[in-house]
């Protein structure tokens, strides 16, 4: 089963694209970038872009039943390198349990220029113990 998943507080996509997909017990969501869906507006330092991001996707989140802890793999994308340290600080904030798998790469450019960008990927699964033993 395919559903689109889409939240009033996260602002729509600006592009052909869904907020959120669900498929089998999965949230796929969509790269959110800092527009708060209120005023329409962005901010301008890199932490309250970063904080703008993981609002988007909490909401996004909360419309699928599911909470940050559910996160299971996040990609950051940041107009620049530098800004790392900066967005790990917001970002240990979001996520305090259950840590999901990432990467974060440095692009050449994000859409309406901003400083950074999150998709995320989460489960409907509360706890997963990998058999190490291959059996």
């Amino acid at each position: 089963m395919k559903k689109i998943i889409a939240s009033a507080k996260a602002p729509a996509a600006v592009g052909p694209y869904s907020q959120a997909i669900y498929v089998n017990d999965t949230l796929y969501i969509s790269g959110q970038i800092p527009i708060n869906r209120e005023t329409g507006s962005m901010p301008e330092s890199i932490e309250e872009q970063a904080h703008q991001c993981l609002k988007n996707i909490g909401y996004i989140l909360e419309e699928a039943g599911l909470k940050y802890k559910d996160v299971v793999k996040t990609t950051v994308l940041l107009a620049d390198i530098n800004d790392f340290a900066a967005v790990n600080a917001v970002y240990a904030q979001y996520f305090t349990e259950d840590l999901p798998a990432r990467a974060c790469f440095q692009v050449a450019a994000l859409p309406k220029c901003a400083g950074i960008e999150i998709e995320a990927i989460a489960c409907y699964v509360d706890t997963y113990e990998p058999d190490m033993a291959g059996e």
